[in-house]
């Protein structure tokens, strides 16, 4: 008989390659941080973004315009065609080679919200937000989720409250290759409903960066909260 819901506890050293970046890589120098009326300032010159493609060249100009250095307007346009059309401006870079981590901040979402990059690998950006991409088969077999469904009939995983603030933990992977670790949040049925912990998953790059996939490495418990039930609501 197995232990009902067990979980893994993971201590994990944040780790810097000190690789050398490649010629051209995606650097330090293209990070910005837009000013507060920069949102108003791009819908009062470049009206509602209906046309994409025009809207996203003047969006490129008020950022020039605002005082963004050429490699911030041009890390918004490589992004922008490279993922799925959305203008997002990177905020804060850290090199780990050979696939480095950048925060990106969306200045026209409502509320403005980050996503999270993996970057300078082949593909040149990945999007640890893509759900798609987790390897969730693997957690829905794991005796750990099976035993959490048992609390958490609607138990699932959903994007993270990613604020711009906590880099991934990185180490070495297989053959020389590296591995970034990153939780998602499980929720009872909806993003706001009841906590019921995280679900990491390592990103997964060979030795010359490229993408190889995504691994479950387990569950971990929700915070425990002094007076509250443990009964799902």
């Amino acid at each position: 008989m197995r232990t009902p819901l067990r979980f893994i506890i993971l201590i994990v050293v944040t780790g810097s390659c000190f690789a050398q970046p490649k010629p051209g890589a995606i650097a330090a120098a293209g990070v910005w941080q837009p000013p507060q009326d920069f949102r108003n300032k791009v819908t009062a010159a470049c009206g509602a973004p209906s046309q994409e493609r025009k809207f996203a060249d003047c969006f490129t100009t008020q950022m020039s315009k605002a005082g963004a250095p050429a490699a911030a307007v041009n890390f918004t346009r490589e992004l922008y065609k490279q993922s799925s059309s959305d203008l997002g401006v990177m905020t804060a870079f850290h090199h780990v080679g050979p696939v480095d981590i950048a925060w990106v901040v969306y200045p026209l979402h409502e509320p403005s919200d980050y996503g999270l990059f993996l970057i300078n690998g082949d593909p040149e950006f990945v999007n640890i937000e893509d759900l798609k991409q987790l390897d969730q088969k693997a957690m829905q077999q794991s005796f750990q989720f099976q035993d959490l469904q048992g609390l958490y009939p609607k138990v699932g995983l959903w994007h993270g409250d990613r604020k711009g603030l906590l880099w991934p933990n990185s180490q070495r992977g297989a053959s020389g290759g590296l591995q970034f670790i990153v939780g998602y949040p499980l929720r009872n049925g909806c993003s706001t409903c009841t906590n019921a912990g995280a679900a990491l998953f390592t990103w997964n790059f060979a030795a010359d960066g490229k993408f190889v996939g995504t691994s479950f490495m387990g569950l971990t418990p929700a915070p425990f909260r002094p007076g509250s039930s443990s009964s799902p609501e």
